[in-house]
């Protein structure tokens, strides 16, 4: 068989090698890092942990609000003090993607919800400045610094579609900038794209081309904090390189770009992507890989390696069967094209729901190696606005993590889905149910929530140290009992897991003849325990039902 593949792993030092402890991992310079394979952490900046008690009240936004429908201290400080704890590394997550971190409205507004603040960051009320609920600039590069040192990614969230809601402290932009009417109605292609997703929502015309001046509040706001000429400077140099027109989103690109150039962040998850033209996120693009270039170029000791800047988009009900295209109805569109290496699959949690693994694996397999080739997908159990998670309740976090984790493609970990922090709390309305603090009390104390949690650290270690389970080829071994291989090869590098699911607890026998050749030394990174494949087969014995099976030195 062709997949006798070598996989290079050694678990002695920890900063040049993997160690199979539940206290850290530190993934090997070896082994090369894939978008397709990566294990994506998505937080909620607000809601994940209070690194800085000072920054949890500004702008005078003292309000009562809604349940949970406030800003409730989570910080740039507190992500990267769980970067440098290990939590991340623990879970072998490789890459972190933080809801966005610009200003927010400095008001609130009430949707029939209670009062709502922009603690979720989509709200920008300039581009250009971090929220001070969120940190500062310098916050964020000790942040970038330390996870690239960690060998994780960061992943910021760009909004181009819209501003932040009008309040008595938020004038609204000119109206050369946005609209405020018509509403959504998603029945074709333009009444989802030129309009306002929602009421009080402005929606920035990012069709047009005609130039524009700044919004009067921004050029007020960057003389009264004393860079206005240095902002004005750098557009002027910005739209002279590119010989854009001086429209609305050719501004944005410019200001969410300058993290790139500024910070070394490796890519953007887009919101709302069905909402603004697909042009714009070529445009985008273009300028994503220019400012990456340029990063790179400038700060040569500190590029992770050859990866190209990551962009993902999120089109709200798009699936992986869907392929490269999204039918608005009226017109078909093709977001990959110069635009996106990924899309979130929000058909993902049906597919876990509803198939056997059997199922599950190998048709995502077939889709990313024919429809989706040279591409990828975002696989999801829970995000920030799902209002129809896998497992709200958290019944099944075991097999949630399983499915996830084990899913060809990229998976992402909603935070909480590893400590089955609940969806559902009551006396919330809408999202803001499934946007509670994270949990680390039930972490740190309540020995069902550890339970949980290693096996989710577990498995995501064990995707983290071989890429073939997120981005290689799928072939079932046996069908009873549940035996498969994944393979993934790049450049010089190979490597081939084998994984079984729903065996027997005890001591079982697999048939890996068609794989291990027999005196092969094989490692379970399950049950962590090594054993000799004798006659074809490995013997574990252990009260598992789930091996991981990867050659050992």
């Amino acid at each position: 068989m062709k997949y006798f593949l070598l996989i290079i792993c050694c678990f002695v030092a920890l900063n040049s090698c993997n160690t199979r402890t539940n206290d850290t991992v530190t993934t090997s310079k070896e082994i090369p890092f894939a978008w397709e394979a990566a294990n994506l952490y998505f937080l909620l900046t607000d809601r994940f942990y209070n690194g800085d008690t000072s920054n949890d009240i500004n702008f005078n936004r003292t309000e009562t609000s809604g349940k949970l429908r406030g800003f409730k201290g989570g910080d740039i400080k507190g992500i990267t003090q769980k970067i440098v704890s290990g939590y991340f590394t623990d879970l072998g997550i490789n890459a972190i993607w933080l809801t966005p971190i610009v200003e927010q409205i400095h008001g609130g507004t009430d949707e029939g919800t209670g009062l709502s603040y922009g603690f979720h960051g989509y709200w920008a009320k300039d581009w250009t400045a971090l929220d001070p609920n969120f940190g500062t600039k310098e916050d964020l590069l000790e942040l970038v610094n330390t996870a690239h040192k960690k060998g994780i990614r960061i992943i910021l969230d760009a909004v181009i579609n819209h501003t932040g809601p009008v309040t008595d402290k938020d004038p609204a932009w000119s109206d050369d900038w946005v609209r405020i009417e018509p509403k959504c109605d998603h029945k074709t292609y333009d009444s989802t794209i030129t309009c306002t997703l929602v009421e009080n929502l402005p929606d920035i015309k990012t069709e047009t081309n005609e130039s524009v001046n700044l919004p009067v509040q921004l050029i007020e706001k960057w003389k009264k904090e004393g860079r206005y000429e240095q902002e004005i400077a750098e557009l002027n140099d910005f739209f002279n390189r590119t010989g854009y027109p001086r429209a609305p989103r050719f501004y944005i690109i410019k200001w969410l770009t300058d993290y790139i150039t500024e910070f070394g962040i490796d890519g953007y998850r887009c919101d709302t992507v069905k909402h603004t033209e697909e042009f714009v996120w070529q445009e985008f693009k273009t300028e994503c890989d220019y400012a990456f270039e340029k990063w790179k170029k400038d700060n040569p000791k500190k590029v992770l390696d050859d990866n190209n800047f990551y962009l993902v988009g999120e089109i709200y009900n798009y699936g992986i069967s869907t392929g490269q295209y999204f039918d608005f109805g009226d017109k078909k569109v093709n977001y990959f094209d110069k635009a996106f290496q990924s899309l979130i699959n929000f058909q993902f949690k049906w597919h876990a729901a509803q198939q056997d693994y059997e199922s599950l694996f190998s048709s995502y397999s077939n889709y990313l190696t024919t429809d989706l080739k040279g591409y990828g997908t975002l696989n999801y159990v829970s995000s920030h606005d799902d209002s129809k998670p896998y497992d709200a309740s958290r019944e099944k976090p075991f097999m949630a993590a399983t499915r996830l984790l084990l899913s060809p493609g990229t998976s992402q970990v909603y935070y909480g889905d590893e400590s089955a922090r609940s969806l559902v709390i009551e006396g919330t309305e809408g999202d803001a149910t499934l946007r509670s603090f994270m949990n680390w009390d039930a972490i740190k104390n309540d020995p069902k929530t550890k339970k949980v949690l290693l096996h989710w650290q577990k498995l995501g270690q064990f995707r983290a140290n071989h890429p073939a389970v997120g981005a290689g080829t799928h072939q079932m071994i046996t069908q009873e009992p549940y035996l498969f291989y994944r393979s993934f090869s790049k450049d010089n590098y190979k490597d081939l897991v084998v994984i079984g699911l729903d065996l027997p607890k005890g001591k079982k026998a697999l048939d890996v003849s068609k794989i291990f050749k027999n005196n092969e030394k094989i490692f379970d990174a399950y049950s962590q325990q090594n054993v000799v494949v004798k006659n074809g087969k490995v013997i574990i014995d252990s009260e598992f039902s789930i091996v991981l099976l990867e050659r050992s030195n």
